[in-house]
């Protein structure tokens, strides 16, 4: 074996392994953010004063989506595990579901500021976009009788 071959080999290796480390760490980030998001919900239902309609129905779904998107980023990572590669698919997926997180739980917009929402919409159009073509490739790719 040569030289570039044990140093490629070493590499990947380090890649496979923080790879492992960050699964790790995330399964342990999502469980705890689920079980605080579990009880923070418990006591809210619980608690006549809760005004969901204010704003705490908008901090539950902060919460859940930002807890979707952590395990979006596992799946990104298990899938780099089994396969060696980066699946873009995957990687335009959570980048979509996190623009919508930050449309949904969006302030009302202040005066002078609807560039932040025009920047919002551009950014889901491009990842819109591009999310259509690489499905698009991915089906040229595919063997006729499989379309």
């Amino acid at each position: 074996m040569s030289n570039a071959q044990r140093f490629l080999r070493t590499v990947d290796g380090f890649e496979q392994a923080v790879a492992r480390v960050l699964s790790v760490l995330i399964c342990a980030v999502v469980a705890a953010a689920t079980l605080q998001l579990i009880a923070s919900v418990g006591l809210r239902v619980f608690n006549p004063s809760t005004d969901w309609l204010n704003g705490e129905l908008m901090v539950l779904l902060d919460r859940l989506l930002l807890i979707l998107i952590a395990l979006e980023v596992l799946q990104n990572l298990t899938a780099y595990l089994r396969e060696h590669v980066v699946q873009i698919e995957l990687v335009l997926v959570t980048a979509l579901t996190a623009v919508a997180r930050k449309v949904i739980v969006m302030p009302q917009p202040k005066d002078g500021q609807p560039w932040e929402l025009a920047s919002l919409g551009f950014t889901v159009l491009a990842l819109a976009a591009a999310y259509g073509l690489v499905r698009w490739a991915l089906r040229q790719q595919q063997p006729q009788g499989l379309q």
